[in-house]
C-alpha cells in the first residue's frame, strides 16, 4: 500500500494516479499511518506550510526511518522538503536527496505553465505532459542522484537510490509514468 501525506496540499490528485495504476494507497495523516504503508508520496502544496504541519505533527523523523526501507515520491513542494538544500531557513530539508532546490524559481502562480517533459527509465525515453505551477528549480545535484527527467536541457527530476522527486506535477495531467517508475519497479 502506498501512503500520500495528506497534511497540506494536491494529494487527492496522487490517490486517484494510484487507483488509475492498480496500486491500494491510504491518507498518510498521522505518523501511526506510516506502519501501514510501503512506499509514501510527499504532494506539492505550500513547503513553508507543509514544514510546519511535518514539524508539529512529529514527523520528520519518522519519515527520515521510513526512507531507510521505502520509495519516497516528492513532487513540486514534495522535492523542496525532501531536498538537502532550498536555501530558506522557513523550510524544512529532511536531506533525502542530495539535491539543492530553488523554491518557486519560475514566479508566482500566475506564470503557471504546461509543458512536455522528456522521462528516462533505464534505456527507454518518453515524453509526459505536466504542469508547473510556482515550480522550483534543481540547481545542484550531487554525485549519488541521477537525472530522470528533463525539460529542455533543465533537470526536473532526480533519483537517489528508490527516493525520487519532480519539480513539476504530472499527477494533474493525469500522467502515471512517474509513479509506476517510483512504485512498480522498486
Amino acid at each position: 500500500m502506498i501512503g500520500v501525506l495528506a497534511l497540506q496540499g494536491n494529494f487527492q490528485s496522487h490517490l486517484n494516479i494510484l487507483e488509475k495504476i492498480n496500486l491500494e494507497s491510504l491518507q498518510v495523516k498521522s505518523v501511526k499511518d506510516l506502519d501501514r504503508i510501503s512506499g509514501l508520496i510527499i504532494p506539492g502544496g505550500e513547503s513553508t506550510t507543509m514544514s510546519k504541519l511535518l514539524d508539529n505533527s512529529n514527523f520528520v523523523s519518522e519519515i527520515k526511518e521510513f526512507a531507510k526501507n521505502n520509495p519516497i515520491l516528492g513532487s513540486c513542494a514534495g522535492a523542496i522538503i525532501m531536498s538537502r538544500n532550498s536555501f530558506d531557513e522557513r523550510v524544512l530539508n529532511l536531506g533525502l536527496l542530495d539535491i539543492e532546490i530553488d523554491r518557486n524559481a519560475y514566479g508566482r502562480q500566475v506564470f503557471s505553465f504546461s509543458d512536455k517533459i522528456q522521462v528516462i527509465d533505464g534505456k527507454n525515453k518518453s515524453l509526459c505532459e505536466v504542469l508547473f505551477i510556482r515550480a522550483p528549480k534543481i540547481i545542484s545535484v550531487g554525485n549519488d542522484c541521477s537525472v530522470f527527467a528533463l525539460r529542455n536541457d533543465e533537470i526536473i527530476g532526480v533519483r537517489q537510490g528508490k527516493h525520487f522527486a519532480i519539480t513539476c506535477h504530472p499527477e494533474l495531467m493525469h500522467e502515471t509514468k512517474i509513479h509506476e517508475m517510483c512504485f512498480k519497479s522498486n
